[in-house]
């Protein structure tokens, strides 16, 4: 049977709704109904509701969702019930703060190694991980299974890294280099360019200051 294929706008609200029902498990609540939800996440209901039946519904209509169930199973759409070996290549400042950010553990996400070109890093450790050169990258991903590699490096040399990771083995690469990467299409690329973000921030806010005639 064909798989049915997911939109990425669809993925892109999975961990959201894992957020808030992890927070609302937490609180104690067990039951919730999509109009509840939507009030918490400003997503419509309809909305939930269709995005919920792209993975059979999980609901009854009339009584709602379980949360901790839907919790659960939305964790296992988005792989968190096993494991994930990851590495990051560029231990700089973000490389080290991602080493640092206990959270990832939680869900499953493993930091194996890391990894530098810069000789005066090499030995450091970061929480129990020792910065090694990139000439032990390719032996250390075979022999720890390593299935994401994170890079936080320049976009000079993003793009060899990323072929020499393909050729290693690697599944899937989270990528802080501002850099789009031409990988096979079987390697799944996440691109996260931090200045994105901030720029949709400030055009958000100019809008919202034109719109309402306020002045600065």
């Amino acid at each position: 049977m064909e798989s049915k294929e997911i939109s990425q706008a669809v993925i892109s609200r999975l961990p959201r709704y894992f957020r808030y029902l992890g927070e609302l498990k937490d609180e104690g609540i067990e039951r919730i109904s999509s109009q509840e939800l939507s009030d918490i996440m400003k997503v419509t209901a309809s909305q939930i509701r269709q995005d919920f039946n792209n993975f059979g519904g999980f609901g009854q209509q009339g009584y709602g969702y379980k949360v901790e169930y839907l919790y659960e199973e939305i964790g296992k759409i988005l792989g968190l019930d096993q494991t994930h070996n990851l590495i990051i290549v560029g231990a700089g400042n973000l490389g080290q703060a991602l080493a640092n950010y206990m959270n990832f553990e939680r869900r499953g996400f493993l930091f194996k190694g890391m990894f530098d070109n810069n000789p005066a890093l090499y030995g450091k450790k970061i929480r129990d991980m020792e910065v090694k050169p990139m000439e032990e990258l390719q032996d250390f991903v075979k022999e720890n299974n390593i299935d994401i590699a994170v890079l936080t490096i320049p976009k000079t040399s993003a793009v060899a890294v990323a072929e020499q990771l393909v050729k290693d083995g690697i599944k899937g690469i989270w990528n802080f280099a501002h850099v789009d990467l031409n990988v096979p299409k079987e390697i799944q690329v996440e691109n996260v360019h931090l200045s994105d973000s901030l720029m949709k921030l400030t055009y958000n806010i100019i809008r919202y200051e034109e719109e309402n005639n306020i002045k600065k």
